[in-house]
């Protein structure tokens, strides 16, 4: 798998895992877990960026 590709389904995968970590600190009441899940929801968007660009330029 080329890089790019990779960097895309990685930022994805992240993205999900943040989108479930904030729900879940925010139906818990874990302010912690809300702020984790959102943190690793914009680097998964960002890794996913990330890809795109790599694939546009070929790398």
């Amino acid at each position: 798998m080329k890089s790019g590709m990779k960097d895309k389904v990685e930022g994805k995968l992240h993205e999900a895992k943040g989108k479930i970590k904030e729900v879940a600190g925010k139906v818990s009441g874990n302010p912690d877990l809300e702020a984790e899940g959102t943190d690793e929801k914009v680097s998964g968007k960002i890794q996913e960026k990330v890809g795109q660009i790599k694939t546009v330029l070929g790398k």
